[in-house]
Protein backbone atom coordinates (compact mmCIF):
# COMPACT_ATOMS: atom_id res chain seq x y z
CA UNK A 1 0.00 0.00 0.00
CA UNK A 2 1.32 3.35 -0.49
CA UNK A 3 2.13 6.22 2.22
CA UNK A 4 -0.66 7.95 1.36
CA UNK A 5 -3.47 5.29 1.41
CA UNK A 6 -2.46 5.13 5.34
CA UNK A 7 -2.84 8.37 6.63
CA UNK A 8 -5.75 8.68 9.14
CA UNK A 9 -5.31 5.19 10.06
CA UNK A 10 -2.39 5.26 12.23
CA UNK A 11 -0.12 4.66 9.86
CA UNK A 12 -0.27 1.46 9.18
CA UNK A 13 -2.65 -0.26 6.38
CA UNK A 14 -3.03 -2.93 8.71
CA UNK A 15 -5.38 -1.82 10.25
CA UNK A 16 -7.54 -0.67 7.43
CA UNK A 17 -7.21 -4.55 6.45
CA UNK A 18 -8.80 -5.87 9.76
CA UNK A 19 -11.56 -3.14 9.48
CA UNK A 20 -12.53 -4.19 5.78
CA UNK A 21 -12.04 -8.12 7.20
CA UNK A 22 -13.96 -7.58 10.85
CA UNK A 23 -17.02 -6.09 8.65
CA UNK A 24 -17.33 -8.35 5.66
CA UNK A 25 -15.48 -11.55 6.08
CA UNK A 26 -16.55 -13.01 2.48
CA UNK A 27 -15.13 -10.38 0.57
CA UNK A 28 -12.09 -10.60 2.46
CA UNK A 29 -11.90 -13.97 1.95
CA UNK A 30 -12.28 -14.39 -1.40
CA UNK A 31 -9.90 -11.44 -1.98
CA UNK A 32 -7.07 -13.40 -0.12
CA UNK A 33 -8.23 -16.36 -1.93
CA UNK A 34 -5.79 -15.86 -4.92
CA UNK A 35 -3.53 -13.84 -3.66
CA UNK A 36 -0.67 -16.57 -4.17
CA UNK A 37 -1.66 -16.73 -7.86
CA UNK A 38 -1.54 -12.92 -7.62
CA UNK A 39 2.01 -12.45 -6.13
CA UNK A 40 4.10 -13.73 -9.21
CA UNK A 41 2.90 -11.26 -11.08
CA UNK A 42 3.89 -8.11 -9.53
CA UNK A 43 7.74 -10.39 -9.96
CA UNK A 44 7.42 -8.74 -13.58
CA UNK A 45 8.30 -5.47 -15.24
CA UNK A 46 5.93 -2.66 -15.65
CA UNK A 47 5.73 -3.24 -19.45
CA UNK A 48 5.36 -6.95 -18.69
CA UNK A 49 2.46 -6.34 -16.91
CA UNK A 50 0.97 -3.84 -18.70
CA UNK A 51 1.22 -6.57 -21.67
CA UNK A 52 -0.84 -9.05 -19.60
CA UNK A 53 -3.35 -6.78 -17.89
CA UNK A 54 -4.12 -4.76 -20.96
CA UNK A 55 -6.54 -5.51 -23.60
CA UNK A 56 -5.10 -3.07 -26.66
CA UNK A 57 -3.89 -5.80 -28.55
CA UNK A 58 -7.34 -7.70 -28.78
CA UNK A 59 -9.51 -4.81 -29.34
CA UNK A 60 -7.12 -3.56 -32.08
CA UNK A 61 -7.81 -6.69 -33.69
CA UNK A 62 -11.16 -6.56 -33.14
CA UNK A 63 -11.83 -3.21 -34.45
CA UNK A 64 -9.53 -4.23 -37.68
CA UNK A 65 -12.23 -7.09 -37.85
CA UNK A 66 -15.22 -5.26 -37.77
CA UNK A 67 -13.89 -2.54 -40.26
CA UNK A 68 -13.54 -5.36 -42.82
CA UNK A 69 -16.64 -7.23 -41.93
CA UNK A 70 -19.05 -3.95 -41.80
CA UNK A 71 -18.03 -2.40 -45.46
CA UNK A 72 -18.69 -5.35 -47.47
CA UNK A 73 -22.56 -6.00 -47.33
CA UNK A 74 -23.27 -9.50 -47.22
CA UNK A 75 -21.49 -12.95 -47.19
CA UNK A 76 -23.14 -15.84 -48.71
CA UNK A 77 -20.88 -18.94 -48.53
CA UNK A 78 -19.53 -18.70 -45.17
CA UNK A 79 -15.99 -19.33 -46.93
CA UNK A 80 -16.20 -16.18 -47.68
CA UNK A 81 -16.21 -14.43 -44.29
CA UNK A 82 -13.46 -16.69 -43.44
CA UNK A 83 -11.22 -15.84 -45.83
CA UNK A 84 -11.67 -11.81 -45.57
CA UNK A 85 -11.29 -12.28 -41.68
CA UNK A 86 -7.86 -14.40 -42.31
CA UNK A 87 -6.67 -11.61 -44.70
CA UNK A 88 -7.33 -9.00 -42.30
CA UNK A 89 -5.44 -10.85 -39.58
CA UNK A 90 -2.85 -11.48 -41.93
CA UNK A 91 -2.13 -7.95 -43.27
CA UNK A 92 -2.68 -6.64 -39.61
CA UNK A 93 0.07 -8.82 -38.73
CA UNK A 94 2.22 -6.93 -41.35
CA UNK A 95 1.87 -3.38 -39.61
CA UNK A 96 4.06 -2.46 -36.80
CA UNK A 97 3.50 -2.15 -33.44
CA UNK A 98 4.76 -0.40 -30.19
CA UNK A 99 3.29 -0.01 -27.12
CA UNK A 100 6.18 -1.61 -25.02
CA UNK A 101 6.20 -4.21 -26.81
CA UNK A 102 10.18 -4.11 -27.62
CA UNK A 103 10.97 -3.89 -23.95
CA UNK A 104 8.66 -6.16 -22.81
CA UNK A 105 10.15 -8.83 -25.04
CA UNK A 106 13.55 -7.86 -24.01
CA UNK A 107 12.28 -8.36 -20.22
CA UNK A 108 11.26 -11.89 -21.51
CA UNK A 109 14.60 -12.53 -22.70
CA UNK A 110 16.12 -11.36 -19.50
CA UNK A 111 14.26 -13.23 -16.86
CA UNK A 112 14.18 -16.52 -18.70
CA UNK A 113 17.84 -16.02 -19.76
CA UNK A 114 16.40 -17.20 -23.78
CA UNK A 115 15.61 -15.53 -26.63
CA UNK A 116 12.01 -15.28 -26.87
CA UNK A 117 10.12 -15.23 -29.93
CA UNK A 118 6.72 -13.79 -30.22
CA UNK A 119 5.77 -15.62 -32.96
CA UNK A 120 6.59 -18.56 -32.03
CA UNK A 121 8.93 -19.46 -34.64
Amino acid sequence: MRRRDCKGRGGRPESRQRGVDGRYPPIAQTRRRPWPEVIPFFAFGSEIRRLIYSTNAAERLDRVICKVIKTRGSFPPQEAAEKLIYLAIREHEKTPRSGGWLTAINQFAIRFDEPFDPLGG
